[in-house]
Parts: structure tokens; sequence; C-alpha cells
């Protein structure tokens, strides 16, 4: 089973940017897509981005395409989430998972995820 560490989150100014990684570990990491989720307080977790195991195929929710970009490095067995022109409304914890290859669906064990918080 993959274990999965999120880190890079913070406190943020409206329009500013953030890098999240993930770290994944006791698994062949480069035969997985990776995706990103968050969660919100009072709300159900939900899809950010997905990549694939190549990293030549990307996939973004609505909510955040042209603003976030995923990409992942095989080598160091991590995934990255380069989040810019942050808003409020994308305050939440954000988490990394395996996805089921060519959908958002995740499959693995979450990790503790990172905190966002982008203030006004």
């Amino acid at each position: 089973q993959v274990q999965l560490v999120e880190s890079g989150g913070g406190l943020v100014q409206t329009g500013g940017s953030l890098r999240l990684s993930c770290a994944a570990s006791g698994r062949t990491f480069s035969k997985y897509g990776m995706g990103w989720f968050r969660q919100a307080p009072g709300k159900e977790r939900e899809f950010v981005a997905r990549i694939d195991w190549g990293g030549l195929s990307t996939d973004y929710a609505d909510s955040v395409k042209g603003r976030f970009i995923i990409s992942r490095d095989n080598a160091k067995s991590t995934v990255y989430l380069q989040m810019n022109s942050l808003k409020p409304e994308d305050t939440a914890v954000y988490y990394c998972n395996e996805v089921v290859a060519n959908t958002r669906l995740p499959f693995g064990s979450w990790g503790q995820g990172t905190q966002v918080t982008v203030f006004s």
C-alpha cells in the first residue's frame, strides 16, 4: 500500500501562489495516475486535478482550470500542484491520492492533507 504525505500549504493573500507537494512511498509510484482533491469546511471532498502515470495527460476541475498546474517527478515519487491566482474559495485541506486510470476516482488511502487558506 502506498503512503502519501502532502506539504506546502499555508496562508496566502488573494492572487498569490502556492506549490503543493505529495511524496509517495511503499509502491511503484510511476505505474499509477495521481490526483489532487480538496475539502472545504462543511463540504464534500472534491476533485481538483489529475495526471496520468507518464505525466503526459492532465485533467482539471473547471473551477481551477487555467490557474492550477499538476505535474509529477517519477524519479522522486512526487506529484506537485502549482496554484496561481488563488481565490478565497480555494481555501480547503488539499489531499493527493492515486486515481483509477483515465478517471477522477481516488482509490488509495488518504494522507493527512495540507491546509491552504486564502484571505482577501
